[in-house]
C-alpha cells in the first residue's frame, strides 16, 4: 500500500513538472513572435518613409557651400577685370572678401599681354572688350571715350575711394618738406640740388615710372607738373618696389607714388608737402613713427587731411564701366556699388585708402 502511494506521488510530480515546462515554452514562443511582428512593422514604416520621401535615399558627400551673398542684382559668371597698380591692395584685401562671400560672382584679374598693367592699359583693354570693367587711379580721358563710342558704347567712371600721392626720400635727407612748386621744379629739371630747397649740397636723383606705366604718372604730370614735360635728369624705373629700394640706398633720390605704398615703408621716409612752405602737411599721422619703431608700428595715413583737402596732392580712385546694356555693365555697376557700401568702405579703409562715405 505504501509503495502504491509513492508511485502515485511520483507520477503526479512528473505531470506538474511537464505542464510547467510546457507553459514556459508557450510563453517564450509568444514573446519571440511579438518581437518578429514589431520588427516587421518598424521595417515597413521605414520603407514607407523612404518611398514617400525619395530624397532621404540620397547622401550628398559634397553639400553646396552656404553663401552669405546679399548683393541685389548680382550677375553670375566669370568677369575679367584689370587696371591700375595702385589698386593692388584693394584687389588683395577687398576683392577677396567679395569673391568669398559671392562665389557665383567670379572676379578674374587679367594681366595685359604685351603691356605693363596700369590705368591706361586697363581702359584700353576695356574698350577692346577684353574686360568687364577696369580699375583706374585717374579719370577717363576724352579721347578714350571717343574711341569707346566707335565700338558702340560709352565709358562711365564711379568714384569709390580717395588716394594721396606721397613723396619718398632717403632717411638721411634733412629737410622739413617740399612745396608743390618745388616738387614740380625738381621733376622738370629746374632744381637739381637739395641745397636749393634747404638741404645739404647733394645732387637730386628724381625717380619715376614711365608715362606708359599708368594713372599715377598721368596724374602727376597733369596736376603737379601742369602738363609740363619731365626733365632730362629723370631716372625711369619699372616698379614702385624698385624705386623704394633705390631711395633707401641713394641719399639724393626722390620718388612719388600712391600713399599706401609709401607711407608705411620703413626703409625710406615720406615728406610733408604744402601749397606754401608755411603750410606743410604730412601724409602720415602725427606723431611720426621713427625708423627704429617702424617694424612693429609703421606710420599710418593722414586720412583726415586727405579727405578734407588740406593735403595738396590727392585724387579719386574710379571703377570704369562700359555702358553697353549687357552683363559687363551690370557687373561693373554692382562691383562699384558694393565698394561704396558700409562694408566696402570699411574694407577700403583697412586696405590703406580714404573712404568717401
Amino acid at each position: 500500500m505504501s509503495q502504491k502511494k509513492e508511485t502515485l506521488s511520483l507520477l503526479l510530480s512528473l505531470v506538474l513538472t511537464s505542464g510547467l515546462s510546457l507553459v514556459l515554452l508557450l510563453l517564450s514562443l509568444m514573446e519571440h513572435w511579438g518581437r518578429i511582428n514589431n520588427n516587421s512593422s518598424t521595417t515597413n514604416s521605414a520603407n514607407q518613409n523612404l518611398t514617400q520621401n525619395p530624397s532621404n535615399n540620397i547622401i550628398n558627400p559634397n553639400p553646396p557651400p552656404v553663401s552669405n551673398c546679399k548683393i541685389p542684382n548680382l550677375p553670375q559668371g566669370i568677369f575679367s577685370y584689370s587696371g591700375s597698380t595702385t589698386w593692388a591692395p584693394i584687389r588683395r584685401d577687398v576683392d577677396s572678401v567679395l569673391k568669398n562671400s559671392c562665389p557665383q560672382f567670379d572676379l578674374r584679374y587679367t594681366q595685359p599681354i604685351n603691356e605693363k598693367p596700369g590705368s591706361g592699359t586697363g581702359i584700353k583693354m576695356l574698350i577692346a572688350n577684353q574686360l568687364a570693367f577696369s580699375q583706374s587711379s585717374r579719370p577717363i580721358k576724352p579721347e578714350e571715350n571717343e574711341t569707346a563710342k566707335t565700338k558702340g558704347f560709352s565709358l562711365k567712371e564711379i568714384t569709390v575711394a580717395i588716394d594721396g600721392i606721397a613723396i619718398a626720400v632717403n632717411h638721411n635727407l634733412n629737410i622739413p618738406g617740399l612745396t608743390v612748386s618745388q616738387l614740380k621744379d625738381i621733376y622738370t629739371g629746374k632744381i637739381t640740388n637739395w641745397q636749393q630747397v634747404g638741404g645739404t649740397n647733394l645732387p637730386i636723383i628724381p625717380l619715376s615710372r614711365s608715362k606708359e606705366a599708368g594713372g599715377t604718372v598721368d596724374f602727376f604730370v597733369e596736376n603737379v607738373l601742369n602738363k609740363d614735360k619731365f626733365g632730362n635728369n629723370i631716372n625711369y624705373i619699372g616698379t614702385t618696389t624698385e624705386a623704394i629700394r633705390k631711395v633707401a640706398i641713394a641719399p639724393g633720390a626722390i620718388y612719388y607714388g600712391s600713399a599706401p605704398e609709401i607711407v608705411p615703408q620703413c626703409t625710406i621716409k615720406s615728406l610733408p608737402i604744402g601749397r606754401t612752405s608755411e603750410q606743410l602737411i604730412a601724409p602720415y599721422q602725427q606723431p611720426k613713427i621713427t625708423q627704429s619703431q617702424c617694424a612693429n608700428k609703421p606710420n599710418q595715413l593722414n586720412s583726415q587731411d586727405f579727405r578734407n583737402g588740406n593735403y595738396p596732392i590727392t585724387r579719386n580712385l574710379f571703377v570704369i564701366i562700359k555702358q553697353n546694356g549687357q552683363s559687363d555693365q551690370q557687373a561693373g555697376e554692382v562691383y562699384a556699388n558694393w565698394l561704396v557700401t558700409s562694408q566696402g568702405q570699411e574694407l577700403i579703409e583697412k586696405a590703406g585708402f580714404v573712404r568717401i562715405k
